[in-house]
């Protein structure tokens, strides 16, 4: 199978990795002057879960176009939630008729999200990796299970496309019967984790600080409201956020889901980007419902984000 990647990100590169090994043929779109920027190759420090836990460094040559081409099997959109709607309108006059997943968070409304690239032509999923890039230097991992929404109608074969995909290298897919209020959910769930981000200054500084994991259950029920408003039904792992006493939340997250030594513990170590858009999102959507986020909002004073709320 031929797999163009929009984008040489995190989760793409990790995926194009593991599908060239699996022997498929895989490239990158990026955009123009970025070739030269990246380069012919980046470097590879990641931790590969889908059989037991192999370590990978290595430097990995990769293909990267300015353009696309209409001879892809299958097109695979990772970006930052925020650059989805260029992604896709761009994607809506070059790709074609070639199927994409669109593998990403989203917190509007996936036919929104995508407009004018049609449903039809569209599946969306979710990633089990995480990691950071910097430097031309990836450091990161995946782990064996990815999210995939069970076909819609029209979709059939786009659902069987990405699915044989995966399999053939070695992934297990986990089936979301209603893609959209598990987005949702999560989308939430990043921004009740982003915002003690803020507030410690990374992702790495916050796997030190037992209280911040308590803080995240409470950011959580504040959000309540908010999903509810949306039409969202709370899923089980919003539940368990939002019902487990703070202190017994902080010590399940810093001994057992984040503990030292532990996959999703290195891959939010490695990761440095950015946290602030999925609660402003968030607080964004509130303010237009009238539902107040204190604990959200608390965490943009004296940061950059303070004069877009």
């Amino acid at each position: 199978m031929k797999i163009l990647f929009f984008g040489r990100g995190l989760i793409s590169t990790q995926y194009a990795w593991a599908f060239e090994q699996a022997g498929h043929t895989v490239e990158f779109y990026v955009r123009k002057g970025r070739k030269e920027t990246f380069g012919n190759s980046i470097e590879l420090e990641m931790w590969d879960a889908r059989k037991g836990k192999k370590l990978i460094k290595e430097s990995w040559n990769v293909n990267l176009h300015e353009e696309i081409l209409p001879n892809y099997d299958l097109i695979i959109v990772s970006v930052n939630t925020e650059q989805l709607p260029e992604a896709a309108q761009f994607l809506s006059t070059a790709a074609g008729n070639t199927p994409v997943l669109i593998f990403n968070n989203i917190w509007q409304d996936l036919k929104s999200s995508i407009a004018p690239l049609s449903m039809n032509h569209v599946v969306f999923g979710f990633p089990g990796a995480g990691g950071g890039i910097a430097d031309n230097r990836l450091r990161g991992g995946f782990l064996k299970m990815i999210f995939l929404e069970k076909p819609r109608a029209g979709t059939e074969h786009i659902n069987q496309l990405v699915k044989e995909c995966f399999e053939s290298a070695h992934f297990k897919i986990s089936w979301v019967k209603d893609m959209q209020n598990w987005l949702w959910n999560h989308f939430a769930m990043n921004a009740a984790m982003e915002t003690e981000v803020i507030k410690r200054g990374s992702f790495s500084a916050l796997m030190n600080h037992r209280g911040s994991f308590a803080n995240v259950g409470l950011n959580m029920r504040e959000m309540i409201p908010v999903l509810k408003a949306r039409g969202a039904r709370l899923d089980a792992i919003s539940l368990l956020l939002t019902k487990i006493p703070p202190a017994l939340l902080g010590t399940l997250f810093n001994k057992v889901i984040f503990a030292k030594g532990s996959l999703p513990r290195l891959f939010m170590e490695y990761n440095n980007s950015k946290a602030g858009f999925a609660v402003l999102e968030v607080v964004r959507e509130a303010k237009k419902a009238g539902i107040p986020l204190p604990r959200l909002t608390m965490a943009f004073e004296n940061t950059e984000y303070a004069k877009e709320i």
